[in-house]
């Protein structure tokens, strides 16, 4: 939870607005493996965030360092998921078929 608070407090001082969380940490696992998170860029000043938050979508090393810092993986909205989906429907569809929900988190008193 910790890690999760960082992060996303990082992405809101830079202006983000909007998150989505995925993961075992929104599903009954005990205790959570994880969490992966999507952020809508729209709004955020690129010189405020973190390097960490514009590495490569899909490249080991950053991703390695955002579970080494927060303990899950940030990826901007504008990422695509397996066979080219959008980040956030390929955050909804389950492995074994099927859709199922992500949380949606509006940061600074976002309407």
């Amino acid at each position: 939870m910790a890690g999760l608070r960082a992060g996303v407090s990082l992405l809101e001082q830079a202006g983000c607005t909007v998150v989505y969380v995925d993961g075992s940490f929104v599903t009954t696992k005990e205790p959570p493996g994880d969490f992966d998170v999507v952020w809508d860029p729209a709004g955020v000043d690129p010189h405020g965030l973190d390097p960490v938050f514009w590495q490569p979508q899909f490249v080991r090393a950053p991703r390695a360092e955002q579970k080494r810092r927060f303990h899950g993986e940030f990826l901007p909205s504008y990422a695509v998921g397996s066979g080219g989906i959008p980040i956030v429907e390929f955050f909804q569809r389950r492995r074994e078929g099927g859709y199922k929900g992500v949380v949606l988190v509006r940061l600074g008193g976002a309407a």
